[in-house]
């Protein structure tokens, strides 16, 4: 049977499967689908794409399953775990759609995310019911829950993004993985960085892409210390300053730090070729 065949097929079997299950269990079987598929297919944040489009067709039952999903009538924390794992599920079939990718600009690495056209702000998806771009989602849908750690636990498809988890998420288990991916942040150079002898303190730019929902979810959980600081650096202080080393604890309560941000690396976070298959 031709590959093209056999991706419809499943398709419209799991849609079917779906749509003769009680309402209640879809949730769990749709994030059990995507748990699969990222226990399969991702490790430590990399993906293994070549594999991935080539056995697509489980992510492609995922990612229709998504479109009719009535996502304004799903609990607050439901709601947050669906459009993240939305989001991540199609930045996934997006890099599959163009993989390998081809170079098209010098602005960003040649095997980029970036170097597809539109992929962030033009290509429409359906998802929770309606027409979206990733962009829309990470701009208009998920400011609305007030919780910035979700920009880091979003996988831009790109080494400088939060680390793509190996499990999709889940409205009972939320709060645990949203701590868990602010702290890998601070342990990922690429994401913190405490450099004691320049006296600065370097963070992701995801910081700087969205500073008024940090700065409205943390500048005022900062030490006293710090309260001459702009609401930026006082909201950055409070969400890493907790996980960092003592010695590094000790540096930034000087209070002489600048703060810098990162560039945002946009390499594709691709195993293949890195060990993977």
């Amino acid at each position: 049977m031709p590959f093209d065949v056999r991706r419809s097929t499943f398709v419209v079997i799991a849609a079917l499967a779906l749509a003769a299950t009680p309402r209640a269990q879809v949730g769990d079987i749709r994030q059990r689908q995507f748990d699969e598929i990222l226990d399969l297919y991702v490790r430590d944040g990399e993906v293994y794409y070549r594999a991935l489009k080539l056995e697509r067709a489980k992510l492609d039952g995922f990612v229709n399953s998504l479109a009719n999903v009535q996502a304004d009538r799903l609990g607050r924390e439901d709601r947050i775990a669906f459009w993240l794992n939305a989001y991540n599920a199609l930045v996934l079939e997006t890099v599959i759609d163009h993989y390998p990718i081809q170079k098209r600009s010098n602005e960003y690495p040649a095997k980029s995310i970036r170097q597809i056209p539109g992929a962030f702000e033009r290509l429409p998806h359906r998802a929770g019911g309606r027409t979206v771009t990733l962009d829309q989602i990470e701009q208009t849908i998920l400011p609305e829950f007030r919780d910035p750690r979700v920009y880091l636990a979003l996988g831009r498809g790109a080494d400088g993004s939060g680390r793509l988890r190996s499990e999709a998420f889940s409205g009972q288990r939320l709060e645990t993985q949203l701590t868990e991916s602010a702290g890998e942040c601070v342990d990922r150079a690429r994401c913190v960085k405490v450099d004691r002898e320049a006296d600065t303190l370097a963070v992701s730019s995801i910081f700087s892409w969205r500073e008024k929902e940090f700065s409205a979810a943390y500048a005022d959980k900062a030490p006293a210390t710090f309260a001459g600081r702009s609401p930026i650096e006082r909201a950055v202080i409070a969400l890493v300053q907790p996980k960092l080393l003592t010695i590094e604890r000790e540096a930034l309560e000087r209070n002489s730090f600048r703060l810098v941000y990162i560039p945002f690396d946009w390499t594709l976070n691709d195993l293949t070729g890195r060990g993977g298959r």
